[in-house]
């Protein structure tokens, strides 16, 4: 079985980790990671039995894959040695905003490099995932590619490049809309005259059981409201009201202004 090593020890190389292990893809003696100058990388070692040094050149002498799961910015500072390093080694980035021209000029002699796109549900095994390669991938390449990706969740998709930005605006930058909407129907919940204890309660609740209800049932989102919807009633009068707001306007101009920010932090 490839080893595999972790540059960096934050929540998302946790949680691959975690999942991969649960899962039987990898055992604990298969993985290994490094980090900053912080103790993440000590810390997760101790918690799954994987492997942990500070120096990165010796955990690669024995990887065949590398996940980049530092800050983005770290990528700078890497040193030029990664370029020998790495040679013949399949990189696996979740770096945000990373291009895969960047990351061929860091990792020019890696024998194929991943770029992916997770978003925070990850951290508890129900991400959805989109991934783009610099070449097409071997078997085994994309064997190890959906199955690391595959412990963040259910999801994972192949996608040309230039579609990782909407990608981005929709399921990265997606469940912070969620939150966004949750706490706007706590506060409407307030100001309808309930406690905020029970507003917040309520609204939570709503989304995650609303959400649980479509993995279930796997319905169109549209068929399960018209499910709810009564002619005439309760629902229907506010669905009218988001209507009137235009209320899928709002969302398609918020995804589009994220798809645009990703393409700018992209180009810098």
């Amino acid at each position: 079985m490839a080893k595999v090593t972790f540059l960096g020890a934050g929540r998302m190389a946790s949680a691959i980790v975690g999942g991969i292990i649960a899962k039987g893809i990898y055992k604990p003696t298969d993985i290994a990671c490094t980090c900053g100058d912080d103790d993440t990388g000590e810390k997760l070692a101790k918690q799954t039995g994987i492997g942990y040094s500070r120096n990165l050149a010796t955990l690669l002498a024995e990887a065949d894959v590398l996940v980049l799961a530092c800050k983005p910015q770290q990528l700078a500072q890497l040193p030029e040695s990664l370029r020998a390093q790495t040679a013949g080694k399949l990189i696996l980035s979740i770096l945000a905003g990373t291009t895969l021209a960047r990351l061929s000029e860091r990792f020019p002699e890696a024998r194929n490099i991943v770029r992916s796109m997770p978003n925070t549900p990850g951290q508890i095994g129900a991400g959805a995932t989109g991934f783009c390669v610099a070449n097409a991938l071997s078997p085994n390449d994309l064997a190890a590619t959906t199955q690391i990706l595959g412990a963040l969740g259910e999801v994972v998709v192949e996608l040309p490049e230039a579609q990782l930005d909407a990608v981005t605006a929709v399921s990265g930058s997606g469940p912070a809309y969620i939150f966004e909407f949750t706490k706007a129907l706590e506060e409407a919940g307030v100001q309808a005259g309930l406690e905020r204890k029970t507003a917040a309660t309520l609204a939570r609740q709503t989304v995650i059981g609303a959400g649980n209800l479509m993995a279930a049932l796997e319905e169109d989102p549209e068929t399960l409201r018209n499910h709810v919807t009564s002619p005439g009633g309760t629902t229907q009068a506010a669905l009218e009201s988001f209507t009137a707001s235009d209320l899928r306007g709002i969302v398609a101009k918020a995804v589009e202004a994220a798809k645009a920010r990703s393409i700018e932090l992209s180009q810098l």
